[in-house]
């Protein structure tokens, strides 16, 4: 069987590549280990206007960030917590969403229709994962990863919601 194969274009990973030739040549983090020096996981939302480790005042090697779209606990997030507390050196996890997230501007069906206009791909097939209520979306993510089975009981849990205006977090009591 032969599949279609796609090369690798170059010129539109041009910047991206020039990029990393200045970052590599500064690198000093080949020291560092895959372990969470400071015993945190930052599960976050994909949208650029965070830097999670800046936001806690972290560096490199600090802690595990976790991002997907809404910063919601999914499957995946919790497969990977469990990967992290168990082998990676986290003792405690913060969910942090943020304000203006495309995800909780408005209704699953909303996203899915403006998916369709935009592209002409039906994507109801996908779970997005939009929310109405951001800290009660928050309560159910941070209740979620402290029942988990596979991660330990007294595993630390906290949530906050990431403010892009201000760069202040606002802790949420779950």
């Amino acid at each position: 069987m032969n599949l279609p194969t796609r090369k690798f274009p170059m010129e539109a990973f041009a910047d991206v590549l020039e990029a990393n030739g200045r970052y590599s040549a500064a690198f000093t983090n080949q020291l560092l280990t895959g372990q969470a020096m400071r015993g945190l996981a930052i599960v976050t939302c994909i949208d650029s206007r965070i830097a999670p480790l800046e936001i806690v005042g972290m560096s490199a090697g600090d802690a595990k960030i976790l991002r997907n779209a809404g910063a919601r606990v999914t499957d995946d997030v919790l497969r990977t917590l469990v990967l992290a507390v168990h082998l990676l050196g986290v003792a405690r996890v913060l969910v942090m969403p943020h304000t203006d997230c495309r995800m909780a501007s408005g209704e699953e069906s909303q996203v899915h229709a403006a998916i369709l206009a935009a592209s002409g791909i039906d994507s109801r097939s996908l779970e997005i994962r939009t929310v109405t209520d951001q800290h009660a979306a928050l309560i159910a993510d941070i209740q979620r990863i402290r029942s988990f089975p596979y991660l330990p009981s007294d595993l630390v849990v906290g949530g906050a919601i990431f403010d892009v205006v201000t760069g202040r977090l606002t802790t949420v009591d779950a």
